[in-house]
């Protein structure tokens, strides 16, 4: 039976509220210290809040992003499944690198496990390598824990999945959202499904109904195999837009979904206008439904369909939507870029 409560990220245990002062606390708090390497090599090029930070070093700028998978985790435990989920790692870095612009270079892991266990650590090992090899970066090193006492998961196969990685780009080429312009077009990037943001969320509304592993008509799989898909990566056919077309700003829909378009104009002061979304996925339908969530609850928390965002001149549509359709990507024109600040997507304000 449908749940007749409306549930809201914050009654499922994250209040993006709160998590946004938080954040802006810990970046009021840590901006002092761009002060240490202003005007030298390694210096900070902008303002902490973006998708990455970004160094100067010299002609060139190196972007730093650390992510991880969340409590995708938790999913990949109940189904005893653990061969994707690297690649939600990898995708959840690499993904961000590529909003500044960069071209990702390596990646570094940290794997934290509630008690050893080879067998997991293959499997999580086999899904960063698949992500790699799709991204086209290596993975250098990381660092594996083993902490009972901070680590639990379900059955004593607790873990936690996170990735630093690395990219470079020219320092002139840099997007970080200054170049947006009213009437720039927001092409959207079709996602793979629920990604790995908002699981939170979709547990609270779908497991109150159903089995991790019972099939659903509806999505042709079962609850767990379908939030287990993997988070896609967006390098290949982004850099190649970067490298072909004009481009004046690039967003991974991630944590807080389409309020994360407001990251690119930091250095502005537009607004964008979203008003041709696709019907969303059957998946974020059927979590709608079954945690009675409101609309903006919906566009806050999940990609709803669209995992990344280019914004570009009108003139660069045609070239772009070719450049993704060659990669096998749908896409389409979901909103523009206006003169007021914020994110408007239809009759809601994010």
């Amino acid at each position: 039976m449908t749940n007749t409560k409306r549930l809201t990220y914050a009654k499922a245990g994250v209040n993006l509220d709160e998590v946004n002062r938080i954040r802006k606390d810990i970046m009021k708090q840590l901006h002092d210290t761009l002060k240490i390497r202003k005007g030298k090599f390694g210096g900070a090029l902008i303002d902490i809040g973006h998708y990455a930070g970004v160094i100067d070093i010299g002609d060139k700028a190196l972007t730093v992003h650390a992510d991880g998978v969340g409590t995708k985790v938790l999913i990949a435990q109940m189904m005893n499944k653990y061969d994707t989920i690297g690649i939600d790692c990898v995708a959840m870095n690499v993904n961000d690198i590529i909003c500044l612009g960069s071209e990702p270079l390596a990646l570094i892991d940290y794997l934290a496990l509630e008690k050893p266990n080879k067998k997991i650590v293959k499997e999580i090992m086999k899904g960063l390598v698949k992500g790699a090899n799709e991204a086209q970066i290596s993975i250098v090193g990381g660092e594996t824990a083993i902490m009972p006492d901070v680590i639990k998961g379900i059955n004593g196969k607790g873990f936690d999945l996170v990735g630093l990685a690395v990219g470079v780009v020219d320092k002139d080429k840099v997007i970080n959202g200054k170049d947006l312009r009213r009437d720039d077009l927001v092409i959207g990037v079709n996602s793979s499904g629920i990604h790995s943001n908002g699981l939170s969320l979709a547990r609270k509304a779908l497991l109150q109904r159903y089995k991790i592993d019972q099939f659903v008509p509806e999505l042709g799989k079962s609850i767990g195999e379908e939030l287990l898909v993997p988070t896609r990566i967006y390098v290949k056919p982004i850099l190649e837009v970067l490298k072909k077309c004009e481009v004046h700003g690039l967003a991974h829909i991630t944590g807080g979904a389409f309020s994360k378009l407001k990251r690119l104009s930091l250095n502005s002061k537009v607004g964008f206008l979203i008003d041709n979304m696709p019907e969303p996925l059957p998946i974020f339908q059927l979590i709608q439904k079954e945690g009675n969530i409101s609309k903006k609850e919906m566009y806050r928390t999940f990609n709803m369909g669209i995992g990344f965002c280019v914004c570009a001149p009108k003139s660069e549509e045609d070239k772009i939507f070719k450049i993704l359709s060659n990669h096998g990507l749908g896409a389409r024109t979901i909103g523009r870029i206006v003169e007021n600040p914020g994110v408007i997507i239809g009759d809601i304000s994010l």
